[in-house]
């Protein structure tokens, strides 16, 4: 029996992010970072949406694609850098993964809308694009969340979680604070949910 289109989609997302030079520690052993990256974010979603159709995996586990090959270093910066940076690489990371699922069999319009995903066209309108950022914050506070906060200082790391709190839902805020954390975490988490 051979793949369907999203088993074929799904592997090559997959085989683009195992050519991440930066390995990590995981349960399975060290892994390239982007893979582990998108398997978490694959984990994430099926916790926030069990019934994710198709093309939301698809961008969920897209949403990283080949990011290490532009670094952020190689922006300004501040404050305008980051977020050129991270227009940039929306686009880019878009544009890859639509030409995947079209070499992968899926029409132009399914290819256009996980596009649309990874880009987070239409945040807080569109229920699918809602899910992808839940996830993407999800993923943050679980995993970068504490080797980020030894990088800036209290004011900054709350703010950033105030920014962060902001761009989520509700069934997003009840998955985060349910998430196991360090007693540091949960108290810089307090400080910015408190005013």
């Amino acid at each position: 029996m051979s793949d369907s289109k999203f088993q074929i989609a799904l592997r090559w997302i997959d085989e683009a992010h195992a050519q991440d030079p930066k390995r990590v520690q995981s349960d399975q052993g060290a892994q390239p970072y982007e893979l582990f990256y998108s398997n978490k974010m694959s984990e994430y979603l099926a916790r926030r949406d069990p019934n994710a159709s198709e093309l939301l995996q698809l961008a969920i586990r897209a949403q990283h694609l080949r990011r290490w090959e532009v670094p952020r270093d190689s922006y300004a910066k501040n404050k305008t850098g980051y977020h050129l940076w991270r227009t940039y690489l929306k686009k880019r990371q878009a544009d890859l993964v639509a030409q995947i699922c079209l070499d992968s069999g899926y029409p132009e319009g399914d290819a256009n809308r996980v596009a649309a995903l990874v880009r987070k066209e239409n945040l807080k309108q569109d229920a699918e694009t809602q899910t992808l950022e839940d996830v993407a914050c999800l993923v943050f506070l679980d995993d970068q969340f504490e080797e980020f906060e030894k990088e800036h200082d209290e004011v900054k790391i709350v703010n950033i979680l105030r920014k962060t709190w902001v761009k989520m839902s509700e069934r997003g805020h009840e998955l985060a604070l349910s998430m196991s954390m360090s007693d540091r975490t949960r108290d810089l988490v307090a400080q910015a949910l408190a005013d």
